[in-house]
C-alpha cells in the first residue's frame, strides 16, 4: 500500500520540472530529480512535526484536567480504526472459505460420478462372464477369440482410465479440504482477536467515561468562561497558520529548486551539442541508432514525468467550490456567525451525527493534521490546495494520517463527542487564507 505521502508543494515543483524539460529528459535527471522530491517531502514532513512539537510546547505550561481525555479517545480511534480492519479482513476471510466449500462439494459430486463409472464397469465384465483366461480357454474361433481379447484390452484401458481419474480426484478433494481447514482457522482467529478488540474498546470506553465524570465539574466551568473559548480559537488559528507558512516556505523551495535544475539542464544540453558537432564525423555511422536511442529515453522521460504531474494534481488539490459534497448529514445544530451558548461566535457549523458515523472529506486533497487537539478532540485538517483547508473535530476516531491523499467522499474519520462534547456531533470548519468562512456558501444544497 502507495502510501503515504505529504508532496502538496513538493509535487508540485516536480511537476513543474517535469513539463519544461520533456524534450532532453534522461535516466540521471530523473533518478536526480527522484532524489530531490525525496529530500524535499522529508523536509516537509519535518516541518509539519515541528509545528506540532511547539504547538505542544506551548500548551505544556498550560495543563488542564481535560488533558486526561487525550490518551483514552486516542486509544479509541486506534481500536476503532482496527476493528474496521479486521471486519474487512474477517469478510474476505469468510468469502474465501464459502468458495471453498462451493469446490469441496462439486469435487464430492465428481468423485461419486467417478465411482459409479468405475462401479458399472465391473459390473458389466463380470456379467458378461468375459476375462482374459476364460477367453484363451473357451476354445472359440481364433476370430472370435481375437474380437474378445480386443474387448478386453479396451474395458482394461477404460478402467485403468477411470481408476487414474479417480485418484486425481480424491487427491483434488483433499487438497481443497486442508485448504478449507487453514481458512477456517483464520476465520476462528479473526473472530477470536475481533472479539478482542471489542472488549478492549469496550473498557476504553469505561475509562474515558471515568475520566468525564472526574472532571465534569472543572468541564462545566470551562465552558462558560468566554476566555476559554478564545483561547480555543486562538489555538486552532495559530495551527492553522503555522501548517500554511510550512507550505509556503515548501512551494518557494519546490519552486527555487526547479528554476535551479532547469538552468543546469539547458547548460548539460548545450555542452552535448557542442560535443556532438565536433565528433559528427566519427559518429554519422552510428547516427541513425543514437537517435533511436535518445527517443526512447525521451519516451521513457515523458511517462515519468506525466507520473509525477498525475500524483502532484491529486495530491495538491484544486481548491473547493461552491458545490462541495457534505462531511455528514445531520441536523445542523450551531449555524457559522451564531453566538455560542458560553460565549463568542461559532465559526463554522456543528451537525449532529451518530456516535460512529461515517465522516466524509469535502473535496480531494492532503491531510496535514490528524492528532487530539485541546477544546476540538480528535482533530483532521485537510488541505484542498489554493490555500483552502477544511477541518473537522469532534471525531471519535481519526482513520487518516498526515500526508495520506485523499479524494472527496472518502471517509476520514467516525463522528463522536471527543474534547469534552456532551452530544456526538461534527463540529465543520472551512478556512481560506487562514480566515473563517460559512461553510453553508459551499456546500451542496
Amino acid at each position: 500500500m502507495i502510501k503515504r505521502r505529504f508532496a502538496i508543494a513538493v509535487c508540485l515543483g516536480l511537476s513543474l520540472c517535469g513539463g519544461a524539460g520533456t524534450s532532453f529528459a534522461n535516466p540521471d535527471d530523473i533518478a536526480a530529480r527522484q532524489s530531490q522530491a525525496q529530500r524535499q517531502r522529508e523536509d516537509l514532513r519535518g516541518r509539519i512535526q515541528s509545528v506540532q512539537k511547539e504547538l505542544d510546547a506551548r500548551e505544556a505550561d498550560r495543563k488542564e484536567a481535560a488533558d486526561a481525555l487525550k490518551v483514552s479517545e486516542t486509544a479509541i480511534s486506534q481500536t476503532s480504526r482496527r476493528i474496521a480492519e479486521l471486519a474487512a479482513e474477517l469478510k474476505k476471510a469468510q468469502s474465501e472459505l464459502t468458495e471453498l466449500q462451493r469446490q469441496i462439494t462439486r469435487q464430492q459430486r465428481t468423485l461419486s460420478v467417478r465411482r459409479d463409472e468405475l462401479s458399472d464397469q465391473l459390473r458389466r465384465q463380470y456379467s458378461s462372464g468375459l476375462s482374459p483366461w476364460s477367453a484363451l480357454l473357451s476354445g472359440d474361433d481364433p476370430q472370435e477369440l481375437g474380437r474378445n481379447l480386443a474387448y478386453l484390452d479396451y474395458v482394461s484401458k477404460a478402467r485403468a482410465d477411470t481408476v487414474t481419474a479417480l485418484k486425481q480426484d480424491i487427491e483434488r478433494l483433499a487438497q481443497l479440504e486442508a485448504r478449507a481447514d487453514i481458512r477456517q482457522k483464520d476465520v476462528a482467529r479473526l473472530v477470536s482477536e475481533t472479539a478482542q478488540q471489542k472488549d478492549a474498546l469496550e473498557a476504553q470506553k469505561k475509562e474515558r467515561a471515568t475520566v468525564l465524570a472526574r472532571i465534569e465539574g472543572q468541564m462545566q466551568a470551562q465552558r462558560t468562561e468566554s476566555a476559554r473559548l478564545g483561547q480555543d480559537e486562538k489555538r486552532l488559528s495559530g495551527l492553522i497558520t503555522d501548517l500554511e507558512g510550512q507550505l509556503k516556505a515548501a512551494q518557494q523551495a519546490a519552486a527555487e529548486a526547479e528554476r535551479r535544475a532547469l538552468e543546469a539542464r539547458k547548460i548539460e544540453l548545450a555542452r552535448k551539442e557542442k560535443a556532438q558537432r565536433e565528433a559528427e564525423e566519427a559518429r554519422r555511422v552510428a547516427e541513425a541508432d543514437k537517435r533511436r536511442q535518445a527517443a526512447e529515453q525521451t519516451t521513457q522521460a515523458e511517462g515519468t514525468t506525466q507520473a509525477d504531474s498525475d500524483t502532484a494534481s491529486l495530491a495538491a488539490g484544486k481548491g473547493l467550490s461552491k458545490s462541495v459534497r457534505w462531511p455528514i448529514r445531520g441536523t445542523i445544530m450551531a449555524r457559522f456567525g451564531t453566538d455560542r451558548p458560553e460565549g463568542g461566535v461559532w465559526r463554522g457549523i456543528l451537525v449532529r451525527a451518530d456516535s460512529g458515523a461515517a465522516v466524509q472529506v469535502v473535496g480531494n486533497g492532503t491531510v496535514v493534521y490528524s492528532n487530539w487537539l485541546r477544546g476540538f478532540g480528535n482533530l483532521l485538517i485537510v488541505d484542498h490546495g489554493q490555500e483552502y483547508l477544511s477541518v473537522y473535530a469532534y471525531n471519535q476516531s481519526l482513520l487518516k494520517q498526515v500526508g495520506d491523499a485523499v479524494r472527496a467522499g472518502d471517509t476520514v474519520a467516525l463522528a463522536g463527542s471527543t474534547g469534552g462534547q456532551v452530544d456526538s456531533a461534527l463540529y465543520f470548519e472551512i478556512r481560506h487564507r487562514g480566515v473563517a468562512v460559512d461553510p453553508i456558501a459551499y456546500l451542496a444544497r
